[in-house]
């Protein structure tokens, strides 16, 4: 298979949906502070049919179940530094067996994901933990799922820029393939935002010289404030990656989702058009759902 830039080049790639709601449809549960990553270590088989799942209904890439497995997210669980490493690593494995033919990205989740308490939608934490911070956190992950072999990390569900900053330079410093994909809003000006607050096309603007970058956009976004971000995010000059969640909203003090899911595949062609070239699903997005973007994409 040709490398996923190049691929990228060649035309729109299809990525999976959201992992963890598919393993909460399947009946496994999802809701402790690790998340999807329990499974990692309670049931890895049931993480490799959710990849399956996806491959079946066209997903090319596979994203590994490590969004919300970092060594001090498995340690406040109880799991020694040693074991969450080897369990960080075999994400990578598992959707390899999952997706079977493809790419598999190892999912390089923010700083709030580690903290659970939902502040990935908000880039609170931005405001005191600084760069050097959070290069320093996001590092030992990388570095574990590029030497298992993902063939490109996403960089994913980003709130702010000091963060964008952070897995920028450490993308830089270990030299493989990345996709940056910040959360955004747009405001009542029509102006992309990060969650944080600041104009998402400065944020796009600091990989536009990064050579190991290889797609920039969004995710965990309204599929109704994707169009922005994407042309926006096309303005780097490199591919763009796009995949919003259903619609629906997450209640982090309640936990649970409100709204209805809504993400129209007539949508996509006007992605593309713009610049769109990495496309799927997050939250709530099933493998039903990510059909009707297979269709729309072939």
């Amino acid at each position: 298979m040709p490398d996923l830039a190049a691929a990228l080049a060649a035309g729109p790639v299809v990525l999976d949906g959201g992992l963890s709601t598919e393993l909460e449809a399947r009946g496994h549960d999802v809701s402790s502070a690790l998340w999807s990553a329990r499974l990692l270590r309670d049931d890895p088989a049931a993480i490799v049919a959710a990849h399956a799942a996806f491959a079946a209904a066209g997903a090319q890439v596979a994203t590994a179940a490590s969004y919300q497995a970092t060594v001090e997210g498995f340690a406040a669980a109880g799991v020694g530094a040693a074991e969450a490493r080897r369990l960080i690593a075999s994400s990578v494995a598992l959707a390899r067996e999952g997706q079977g033919e493809g790419w598999v990205a190892g999912s390089v989740g923010p700083y709030g994901a580690m903290l659970a308490d939902g502040s990935e939608y908000t880039g609170a934490y931005a405001a005191t933990v600084g760069v050097a911070a959070l290069r320093a956190f996001h590092r030992p992950r990388m570095e574990l799922l590029a030497e298992a072999g993902a063939d490109v990390l996403a960089c994913e569900t980003v709130p702010a820029a000091a963060e964008a900053e952070a897995l920028l330079l450490e993308a830089q410093a270990l030299g493989v393939p990345v996709w940056l994909s910040l959360t955004t809003v747009v405001d009542d000006d029509g102006v992309v935002r990060t969650r944080r607050g600041e104009p998402a096309s400065e944020v796009f603007a600091m990989a536009a010289d990064v050579d190991a970058v290889i797609a920039v956009g969004v995710n965990c976004t309204a599929p109704s404030a994707v169009g922005p971000a994407v042309t926006q995010a096309s303005r780097t000059g490199k591919p763009v990656v796009a995949y919003p969640n259903s619609g629906e909203g997450w209640d982090a003090v309640a936990r649970g989702w409100t709204g209805s899911p809504g993400i129209a595949p007539d949508a996509v062609p006007g992605w593309i058009a713009d610049g769109a070239r990495l496309i799927g699903g997050c939250c709530r997005v099933r493998p039903q759902h990510l059909a009707g973007l297979t269709r729309a994409l072939s």
